[in-house]
């Protein structure tokens, strides 16, 4: 996937996390530290039934755009679903879980990407 299409897509994220009411939406560029992704994207819900509508969206606009969802894991709990999109990973956590794991202490050596224009 292109650079470009990297970001077309990162921002297609965000929008739709946004759009359900994710909180505290964190875009992290792990490029230079990772060989897993180009962004690594953190967000949370605050029930279970947010978290599993914010996957649900992120996942319909991706599909819609033409993309792939290669993979999503933790449907089933709804506390902590991974979204991978190739060059996008996307964390949606339960807000408890979220605090509990602490991405964004782990990935703290990849600049967050600013996303105010992304909204």
């Amino acid at each position: 996937m292109s650079e470009e299409t990297s970001e077309k897509l990162l921002g297609l994220v965000v929008k739709a996390g946004d759009d359900k009411r994710a909180e505290d939406i964190l875009a992290m560029d792990v490029r230079e530290i990772s060989i897993l992704a180009d962004y690594f994207v953190v967000m949370h819900g605050n029930n279970e039934k947010q978290v599993q509508a914010i996957a649900d969206e992120i996942i319909d606009q991706v599909q819609k755009a033409g993309l792939e969802v290669k993979r999503v894991e933790g449907r089933e709990s709804a506390k902590w679903l991974l979204i991978d999109l190739g060059d996008v990973v996307v964390h949606v956590f339960h807000y408890s879980e979220r605090a509990f794991y602490n991405l964004e202490k782990l990935w703290s050596d990849a600049p967050l990407v600013d996303i105010t224009k992304m909204v």
